[in-house]
């Protein structure tokens, strides 16, 4: 069978790991890459021995050997660029968020659907194998009934005020800073593992740090800072906050977000509790699955293929104590997405795991309620009904 051919649209931070995922597939040619400018472009080609570069992302959209677009550029160009894909019938394999409000993330759902292509959203700590353990043991009925979902997504990376990114910049990143980074990544394992959705949010959201100083460049996540400050520059969008939650089953929840909090790099945790059971999956000890129960012993869970339940099975590659870790998660999202491409995005053909279009819509929903409910000084907002009963589907 004939390779299929990817082109990746922005090759920032996250780019290198999508063409180091695709190149581990084995049947996927990478085509071209497109960045702000030729010369940027052609840069970063050489770097990642990619064979061609674009100025533009339409004419890699243009070119007939790209059968999938990869689409990893700042936040405000995500719209244009996966829509531009839509039209000439492209295969979209997008990073979150999907658009910078829930309107144009609600269109480009619609059109994805419309062109009948696969249509994906790297929400990757999905590919974990023992997030997917953690899901088949609720799907299971192992913990009873859900009552409590709680939780963290914190990182450091913007505690020092000389760093300044793009994200902190409402017409490049969206009204949301940290929610929309990090957060919308603790929502939607939330709801993935559990099976249940969010319906109402109350947050309470705040601004550690409203002065930061630009030396001209964007920091990239994780990058520390970025030369000698020079323009001083007022910040309002959030780096800290806490959201209380209802879920449709009547369980409650919370969790918190902050990139402002030294010493936390990429803490993200969930523990969900049930009547029976509780599990608790943080990804800086992420071969580990803590049990707990009541007048019984805990336990740990560490990943083993011979361990885990059925479906889960597929997502470990390596033997018991070989460690598995962010990037083979990352592998295991878009090796589901290229299953789907393979079948040519037929919706009956998706993974399971896989998250669409339709959840990037929700998670753009999702985050609209929190920034309401914020701007009603800590009310209740109710998430929009249709991306509550959607469940993800395509």
């Amino acid at each position: 069978m004939k390779n299929l051919g990817m082109g990746l649209v922005g090759p920032g931070f996250i780019a290198a790991h999508h063409l180091d995922a695709v190149r581990r597939l084995g049947n996927v040619d990478i085509v071209a890459i497109a960045g702000s400018n030729l010369a940027s472009a052609q840069g970063k080609a050489r770097e990642w021995h990619v064979g061609h570069a674009y100025a533009s992302y339409l004419e890699l959209i243009d070119d007939p050997r790209v059968d999938v677009v990869h689409n990893t550029t700042p936040n405000h160009l995500h719209f244009d660029v996966s829509m531009a894909a839509l039209r000439a019938r492209k295969h979209v394999v997008s990073d979150k968020p999907l658009a910078t409000n829930a309107e144009q993330s609600r269109v480009l759902h619609e059109a994805a659907v419309q062109a009948g292509v696969a249509h994906v959203v790297t929400f990757n700590y999905r590919g974990n194998p023992l997030v997917q353990q953690a899901r088949a043991m609720i799907g299971q009925g192992e913990l009873g009934e859900l009552k409590f979902l709680h939780g963290h997504y914190l990182q450091d990376w913007m505690t020092d005020p000389n760093v300044y990114s793009w994200r902190s910049d409402p017409q490049k990143g969206g009204a949301s800073s940290a929610l929309a980074d990090v957060g919308s990544h603790w929502c939607d394992l939330a709801e993935h593992v559990s099976g249940l959705r969010i319906s109402a949010v109350l947050a309470d959201l705040t601004t550690v740090v409203p002065v930061r100083y630009s030396s001209g460049a964007s920091a990239q996540a994780f990058s520390g800072t970025v030369g000698e400050t020079r323009e001083r520059i007022d910040v309002t969008s959030e780096d800290l906050g806490s959201v209380l939650l209802r879920f449709d089953n009547g369980a409650k929840g919370c969790y918190s977000v902050g990139q402002v909090l030294p010493g936390h790099k990429n803490d993200l945790q969930l523990e969900v509790n049930g009547r029976s059971a509780s599990l608790r999956w943080q990804q800086e000890r992420q071969n580990e699955l803590w049990i707990g129960r009541h007048a019984q012993p805990n336990s740990l869970l560490i990943k083993d293929p011979a361990l885990l339940a059925g479906d889960a099975r597929r997502y470990a590659h390596l033997p018991a104590g070989h460690q598995e870790g962010w990037a083979d998660a990352f592998r295991n999202v878009i090796a589901d997405a290229y299953a789907w491409i393979a079948h040519g995005g037929a919706p009956e053909k998706k993974p399971t795991a896989l998250a669409t279009f339709a959840d990037g819509y929700r998670s753009s929903c999702l985050i609209e309620a929190m920034l309401r409910s914020h701007s009603r000084g800590g009310a209740w907002e109710t998430v929009e009904p249709n991306a509550t009963t959607d469940k993800g589907q395509s």
